[in-house]
């Protein structure tokens, strides 16, 4: 499975969130982006990148649903844009190990 999509698809919610959104918007990427995090720190445990686990395993904490935290919107407009870009790079530097990629 390749995952660069989900990856460029948060990048751009994320993007989307700098506008101004209905509240249930900020919900809904709370929740994508907790999930891809997730995801993103596992593969990234599998192409032992340590630096990106403890990035993405921090991003998944700030935008976890469950314990929200609160910000101003201005912190999180800065927020949401270098966690976008993040997740671009991210697309660039974390690769699947080959036995996966061919399942």
């Amino acid at each position: 499975m390749n995952f660069k999509a989900g990856r460029l698809i948060a990048a751009g919610l994320l993007f989307l969130g700098i506008l101004e959104l209905p509240y249930g918007y900020y919900i809904f990427l709370r929740i994508v982006i907790c999930i891809i995090s997730c995801i993103t720190a596992y593969l990234s445990y599998e192409s032992e990148k340590k630096s990106l686990i403890w990035i993405f395993g921090i991003i998944a904490i700030l935008f976890n649903p469950i314990v929200p935290i609160y910000l101003d919107k201005d912190v999180w407009v800065i927020i949401d844009f270098i966690v976008g870009i993040i997740f671009i790079i991210s697309i660039f530097i974390t690769k699947i190990p080959k036995e996966r990629d061919e399942q």
